[in-house]
């Protein structure tokens, strides 16, 4: 495959006005203006007990497994 050198410098001119067109700019960003986190969710025995037989499965499907 033979190189078309006027493609690459159209290609390079693309990428260069691209570049110039928006200039990144770091801006760091001060913990005062940030949004302040939502509160955590309450207590909740039936997620608890639901996630907890979800890992009890887990455990006799690997133990079994491991047999």
């Amino acid at each position: 495959m033979t190189v078309n050198r006027k493609i690459i410098a159209a290609v390079a001119a693309a990428v260069g006005e691209f570049l110039q067109a928006e200039p990144f700019v770091a801006v760091p960003v001060a913990a005062e203006s940030r949004a302040p986190s939502p509160p955590p969710q309450g207590y909740s025995p039936w997620a608890i007990s639901g996630r907890q037989s979800m890992m009890d499965m887990r455990r006799f499907l690997q133990l079994r497994l491991a047999r």
